[in-house]
């Protein structure tokens, strides 16, 4: 859901300022994943370590971690990670326990309490709910605990088919305003084609061809997850360290402005608070189908009238997101309808004159008004 302007830019000569400023930053959300956890002993500890170091030094620290599907796993004595549903819920119950006992472990020879925060998307798809979870993150920080967040697999569905938790720490990066995201993984960071690693990066559009997938059934990420989770986060003013999570000291090396890792930087407009929960706490609920002009006429940041629908797909009610396609398919953009489907059925095509009498009740020709809705 970002806009596509311009090719990545890396601007090695900015960099040094750029990484200095990095001192400042007073809270820091750091995501790692189940490979980089699981890659050998003492990597719990090493973790925790790395975190207390930053206590030490005044600063707020979120930890997004996966690994309870991937613990689960070994103590359920599967031969690798299922594909059954059941079977996945089943791993995320036995493995959250462990998960939660080795954090535990690790943190308290530093005198810190490890509190666990289980998340769902559809906890951060309402205002209310969004709100809810940012007090009780800022809580647990202001007396002094270390929020551990992961999704709840056990309870969610498309977040285990889907999701993973390099978008998980993106909202969770904008959800506690962090000055400052890691996404850790096990590599240095975005490499080029020659496997050297790119240092600064200003837009993640163009790097898709420097991409691989996963290559076992530990994790579910992956560089390109990172690089768009990355954008998400930047999006709303974040930068974004993505780096090895084998540098046990690659935290205190990066808010000491040392160049390690990449750095995503914020660059353009920051788009609202509001519009970025549409574009990435949100799921659509469907789609409607827009002719040639209205998808020129939203670019040009109009709103969506009903005389440029074709059609609709799914089931959604007024207020929920949906998905805004061009004839071509391509999705143009995405926000929240004033309409119910059965309703954008009905008055597709009208002028906003015709509206009414197609409802049978006072209505407007706006489906979607651009203040609800976030291009691509």
């Amino acid at each position: 859901m970002l806009p596509v302007e311009t090719p990545p830019v890396t601007d090695e000569a900015k960099s040094g300022d750029v990484r200095a400023a990095l001192r400042q930053v007073k809270r820091v959300v750091i995501k790692v994943g189940s490979r980089s956890l699981l890659a050998g002993e003492g990597r719990f500890d090493a973790l925790a370590a790395a975190i207390a170091a930053q206590r030490a030094e005044g600063r707020e620290v979120v930890l997004v971690s996966s690994g309870a599907i991937a613990q689960g796993i070994r103590r359920l004595g599967m031969s690798g990670r299922p594909r059954a549903l059941p079977e996945l819920q089943a791993a995320a119950a036995a493995g959250q326990a462990r998960l939660m006992r080795r954090y535990e472990d690790a943190f308290e020879p530093h005198g810190l309490i490890a509190a666990q925060v289980l998340i769902t998307h559809g906890d951060l798809s309402e205002r209310e709910r969004w709100s809810n979870a940012r007090q009780a993150l800022d809580a647990l920080l202001e007396l002094g605990a270390v929020p551990i967040v992961n999704e709840n697999d056990t309870v969610a569905v498309e977040e285990i088919r889907f999701g993973d938790n390099d978008e998980l720490a993106a909202m969770v990066s904008t959800l506690v305003g962090a000055d400052l995201l890691f996404l850790l993984t096990d590599v240095d960071g975005v490499l080029d084609e020659q496997g050297r690693v790119l240092g600064t990066i200003r837009d993640g559009d163009g790097l898709e061809h420097l991409f691989r997938d996963a290559t076992d059934d530990v994790g579910r990420g992956g560089i390109a997850s990172k690089v768009r989770s990355a954008r998400r986060a930047t999006q709303r003013g974040v930068p974004v360290i993505i780096g090895n999570a084998s540098d046990d000291a690659i935290v205190a090396r990066v808010v000491r402005g040392e160049a390690v890792g990449s750095l995503f930087l914020p660059d353009g407009v920051r788009l609202p608070s509001r519009k970025h929960w549409i574009a990435y706490a949100l799921q659509p609920k469907g789609s409607i189908l827009l002719d040639e002009g209205a998808a020129r006429a939203l670019r040009g940041e109009a709103s969506l009238l009903a005389a440029g629908v074709l059609g609709v797909r799914g089931d959604f009610e007024p207020g929920d997101c949906v998905a805004l396609h061009a004839p071509q398919g391509e999705e143009v953009g995405r926000g929240l309808v004033r309409y119910s489907t059965a309703e954008v059925a009905r008055i597709a095509g009208a002028h906003s004159d015709e509206v009414d009498a197609r409802l049978g009740r006072r209505g407007g020709g706006v489906v979607m008004h651009r203040d609800d809705m976030v291009l691509v």
